[in-house]
């Protein structure tokens, strides 16, 4: 997306649809992991964050990533905590970026804490990321080890001696890094629809006479409202140890890499507009019996360097 004056210019070519791509590896298996392990209502989830990416992009009229929040769907997956209780915790997450961005107390803060502690929550959320790539994979993930098979959905897996899921990581991370610079060939259409071609060639078809297609509205509140402990262990388990990489990672690294990669267009992403969005997103998120949402810096560097 460009802005250019006062009118916001939108272009749509194949860089953009690659780069719009980029963070699918951070959102589907966080988000696959909470509709199966957690019961996340997948109608809310996926409408939540299909809307959350268009008003973004409406306001911020730049590339908006829009993520999971990784330490509250890496925690509920591994531990297979209940639906209302990350339900409570998306309430608890508006409350609190509602406050600090509605005040300005988070510019405050942000004046305070130095670049380096921010770069430090970008390589620890980078680290966290590529640890949940591969353990997927090698098979390991929480939700592979529940399924009892390091590739559920595909009927192979493994050719000879070796695990399917290493053949097909690494040809794909070699197309990743042999078609980074090609517009003509961008690296992310490649490699998700080399993706989808394996999973039509070689996954199995148990689940697919599940598939409804039609017109569905979702149900607000669709697993009811927490108690009075879902919210507090929400809080103290989910939403405390959440924070601080949203606020690293999420307002302060976000508006840093935007300003540096959109310097002329970037002027929105404030501290204050990141805080709002995401609690109006998770708000949303609450009523609909999705996930908590942020805006990822790691997803806005993927983004940009895939094209959009």
């Amino acid at each position: 997306m460009q802005r250019s004056g006062l009118n916001a210019a939108y272009r749509f070519n194949r860089m953009e649809f690659a780069g719009s791509l980029g963070d699918l590896g951070t959102i589907l298996p966080l988000a696959i992991g909470m509709i199966l392990i957690n019961g996340l209502n997948p109608l809310g989830l996926f409408l939540g964050v299909g809307l959350f990416y268009v008003f973004s992009g409406l306001y911020f009229k730049v590339t908006s990533p829009v993520e999971p929040m990784k330490v509250i769907g890496a925690y509920a997956i591994a531990t297979g905590i209940t639906a209302v209780q990350i339900q409570a915790s998306s309430l608890w997450i508006f409350l609190f970026l509602l406050i600090i961005g509605g005040t300005g107390i988070i510019t405050l803060i942000g004046r305070y804490i130095p670049r380096p502690v921010i770069r430090g929550v970008q390589l620890s959320t980078g680290v966290l990321l590529v640890s949940q790539g591969v353990k997927l994979i090698l098979g390991t993930s929480k939700f592979q080890t529940l399924c009892e098979a390091a590739e559920p959905y595909l009927s192979m897996q493994s050719l000879g001696p070796v695990h399917l899921g290493l053949i097909i990581g690494g040809i794909l991370g070699l197309l990743t890094l042999l078609l980074l610079e090609n517009k003509r060939l961008p690296a992310a259409i490649v490699v998700v629809g080399a993706g989808l071609l394996t999973g039509i060639f070689f996954g199995t078809s148990e689940a697919l006479h599940q598939i409804q297609i039609g017109f569905y509205l979702p149900d607000l509140l669709p697993f009811g409202l927490p108690s009075a402990g879902d919210f507090t262990f929400a809080l103290l388990v989910l939403v405390l140890p959440q924070v601080p990489m949203t606020l690293g990672n999420a307002v302060m690294a976000n508006a840093d890499l935007s300003i540096q990669y959109f310097p002329n267009d970037g002027h929105r992403v404030t501290y204050r507009a990141l805080c709002i969005s995401m609690a109006l997103a998770n708000l949303m998120s609450f009523f609909l019996g999705g996930m908590p949402m942020c805006h990822g810096a790691g997803g806005l560097a993927s983004r940009y360097r895939f094209g959009a």
